[in-house]
Formats: structure tokens, sequence, C-alpha cells
């Protein structure tokens, strides 16, 4: 059985300017900017938060399913992924437009400035759920936001669970739009500033929100993550990366251990300890598909780390 990966396929377009933007941004001029800097160094990085949790899982050994919409630049991610042997099956092309994609300017200090064009995204509605076969469990990850809507929806209709990961694309919805999605989904996860704002939008706390799901996953970054199911509030600590490199896509790696655990039965805890695995993986490389590790070199670290084996 597969799980259905429902989101984002995008290009990242990262520029380095080797200098501070607050050396050529006049604060008193900030009302008439125009600035343009000179960025020597580029590169381009396959992403999205569907492309990037299939790409884990499968790394993984789980069995994942995008479904996604994409536009006529499509050519070299479609290459990509038949070279990893992922199925392109539910990935619709949108004639006439972009792949989603994010164009990053980073300073010297880490600062950034990002435009993004979400492109073929928002026909990702076009893509129903009922054309998967075989799915077991599903994903409602960031994406257009009537194909969020309708994914949920679909899911919840044919009885599928499925994680309700708003993530970037939460402050398209309000209060009452984020309870539908609470009601219909069986699982939750999000980081702890989104997860302020799930409060904040719907006036239920985490304690509450958790009552209404399976399970509710808070990751916190560096601070490891949490997750609240059946009453209890379970707390897995961060994996030490050794390097921190980039933490592009490690909420998406993350969340790849979490949907595997699901579908393996592992109780919250090691599932919680997978997620994190991945993460660490993740976060010593640069982008969100460049970390690389066979099923068995995994389940070796994870044992390394906790003391026991990947179900």
């Amino acid at each position: 059985m597969h799980t259905l990966i429902c989101g984002s396929i995008a290009y990242d377009t990262i520029m380095v300017f080797r200098d501070h933007f607050k050396n050529h941004i006049l604060p008193e001029k900030i009302h008439i900017l125009n600035v343009a800097f000179l960025v020597p160094d580029m590169r381009r990085e396959f992403g999205g938060c569907a492309g990037n949790i299939a790409y884990n899982l499968q790394m993984i050994g789980g069995d994942p399913l995008i479904m996604a919409a994409v536009g006529d630049d499509y050519q070299p991610y479609a290459s990509r992924l038949k070279n990893l042997g992922l199925a392109q099956n539910y990935i619709r092309q949108i004639s006439g437009t972009f792949t989603a994609q994010a164009f990053i300017t980073t300073d010297l200090a880490d600062n950034q400035i990002t435009a993004f064009h979400p492109g073929a995204m928002n026909h990702s509605h076009e893509n129903h759920v009922s054309e998967a076969k075989d799915v077991s469990l599903g994903i409602v990850a960031p994406d257009g936001r009537e194909g969020m809507v309708q994914h949920a929806r679909e899911f919840y209709e044919a009885g599928i669970p499925f994680m309700f990961d708003p993530g970037q694309g939460l402050p398209m919805f309000n209060g009452e739009e984020l309870l539908d999605f609470i009601h219909k989904a069986d699982y939750i996860a999000v980081n702890d500033y989104e997860g302020q704002l799930l409060h904040e939008r719907t006036g239920l706390t985490l304690e509450a929100m958790a009552k209404l799901v399976r399970a509710l996953i808070v990751t916190k970054g560096a601070e490891g993550s949490v997750v609240y199911s059946s009453g209890q509030r379970v707390e897995i600590p961060a994996v030490d990366a050794g390097k921190l490199i980039d933490p592009t896509g490690c909420g998406d790696a993350y969340r790849a251990g979490m949907l595997y655990g699901i579908t393996h039965e592992m109780d919250w805890r090691s599932a919680g300890q997978l997620g994190s695995l991945m993460g660490a993986l993740k976060i010593a490389q640069r982008g969100g598909q460049n970390h690389s590790f066979t099923r068995d070199e995994i389940d070796q670290r994870y044992f390394d780390i906790f003391g026991s084996r990947i179900l």
C-alpha cells in the first residue's frame, strides 16, 4: 500500500550576495526602494514539500506516490524522479505555466530576500485523491489553497487517514477553515511557530487540538519535537547532526520519518526518533534532496543512537 503525498513540486534558485543587505539599503529611503545585488554564486535545487517528503520516505523504505501540479519547465525534475525510481503517475503538467519556484538571495549574515512564484501549484485542485490506487495513508502538505482544501475533503470522504501539514500555507486560511482541516485530519504536523499560529487562529490549545486527532506533532528544531496523543505528551530529543549546513527541507525529512512510522505501526517515540534522525541527516547537506543514504545505513545509525532497529 502507498502513501499519497499531496503537495508542491518546486525549483529553488539560491543566490549569494557577498556583502550585507544593510550596507545597501538606506532606512530613510525604504519607501522608494530600488536596489540590485550582484550574485556571483547561484545554484538550483530540486524542492517542494511533496518532492522532499517523497525523496526521504523512499530512502527509508516507504512507498510514496506524489500528487502535484507542474509547469512546462518540469522536464529536469521529471528526469530526476525517473532516475530515483519515483512514480510520476499523479503529477499533472499544466500547459502555459511554470513549475512553482522560489528565488532566494542570501547575504553574508544569512539574511534572505525571497520571491515565490506558485505557478502550476495554483492548479493542484485539478488532481483528485480518487485517481490514486492502493493508498493507505495520505498527507496534505503546502500546495495551492484550493487543492489543499479539496484533497483534505477527498481523503476524509474516502476514509483514508491523512496528516495535515499546513506549513507555509497556514496563513492562507482563517480559523474556521483551519478547524475544518483539524476535524477531518487524523494527524497534524507543525513546527512550534505554526503551532502557535494555529492556536491563535482556531482558539484551541495544543492539548485541545490533540484530542481531535490521533496525534499532534510539533517540531522545535534543536529542541527536538513533541507528540501529543491519547492524553500523553511524548518528548523526542533532537539528533546531533554533527554539522549544521542548511535547514531547508528538514521538516519534510522529519515528516517522512513520521509517515513511515505510522504505516509500520511504530510507537510515537520510535516514529519521532526516526523523524529526528532523518532531519539530522538532511541538515548536514545543502538543499532538500542532496543527502543520500541506503536503508541499511539509516537503520544502522538509528541503532547506534537509540539501541533498536527500524521496523
